[in-house]
């Protein structure tokens, strides 16, 4: 019978990460993780990992050129550390973003209607059978009582406010089940897209259903939505268009840094994919 010793597997610790020779440790990494959010792990460990070689970069660039800065305060009351405010007074130092023309401006807001358009408002009123999924005899109730009541109201769709106060479990029972104006995301996706199908004046001809239970609807009145002068958004559209500007010219900037600089244990991302706050 042979015999043969089992080698222990061994495998190479990664190079560590540097920065023009100065290292990022596994342990600034671990700590700087929970700032990333991310889809795995790896994904999390990598984005911490370039942030901090991005931060060192600058940091290096600060140092070289002597920048001071103040550190400023945001409108929610953070206040910048001195690092952050030398490093930022870098970028803007080196970075000119021009201010969106109004012919820009324009241009986006016809290129993007839909985006200012006013909801859609409806005025409707509901009756709600509340039933849980979890519990199957509950749920299957709920459906034949809001089956029972749809047919009652089609020979009687003058006795809705009478049915709500007596059967619906939402408080807008005590106003005969109106629920006033309804604007985007204010029910669910799938009541929301009821309303949308619905002729003002009519009564659903099948019960809704949503996480809350069965609906019966009616919707009195529906009030389209209209494109918002553009003279109401420009200001909006002109800080879009200047920040998305900024972000680019950040992108590119920080990458011509990482470019000159000698970076060791890390891939860097193409300039277009570097996420620079």
């Amino acid at each position: 019978m042979s015999s043969c010793s089992a080698q222990p597997v061994t495998t190479a610790p990664k190079a560590p990460i540097k920065v023009n020779g100065a290292v990022i440790s596994r342990a600034m990494i671990s700590r700087e993780v929970q700032n990333h959010p991310a889809s795995s792990p790896a994904a999390a460990w990598k984005a911490a990992a370039l942030a901090l070689v991005i931060r060192e970069a600058l940091g290096q660039e600060v140092v070289r050129l002597g920048i001071e800065a103040e550190p400023m305060t945001d409108g929610e009351g953070r206040c910048e550390t001195e690092d952050e405010a030398r490093m930022r007074a870098l970028v803007e130092r080196d970075i000119s973003v021009p201010e969106p023309t109004e012919e820009e401006c324009r241009r986006y807001y016809e290129r993007n209607a839909g985006r200012f358009r006013s909801s859609d408002l409806y005025e409707a009123s509901h009756i709600l059978f509340a039933a849980r999924g979890d519990d199957a005899e509950a749920y299957e109730r709920a459906r034949r009582q809001a089956g029972a009541a749809i047919a009652e109201l089609a020979a009687a769709p003058g006795r809705f406010a009478e049915l709500a106060r007596r059967h619906s479990a939402c408080p807008s029972a005590e106003l005969g089940g109106k629920l006033g104006q309804i604007g985007r995301g204010q029910t669910t996706p799938l009541f929301e897209k009821a309303l949308a199908a619905m002729e003002p004046g009519t009564i659903g001809h099948e019960p809704v259903e949503t996480p809350y239970g069965f609906h019966i609807i009616r919707l009195d009145r529906a009030i389209a939505g209209r494109l918002l002068p553009f003279e109401l958004v420009q200001e909006r559209i002109a800080a879009y268009l200047g920040e998305a500007v900024r972000q680019r010219a950040q992108a590119q900037y920080v990458a011509r840094l990482l470019g000159r600089a000698r970076i060791e244990g890390i891939d860097l991302p193409s300039p277009g994919e570097l996420n620079v706050h």
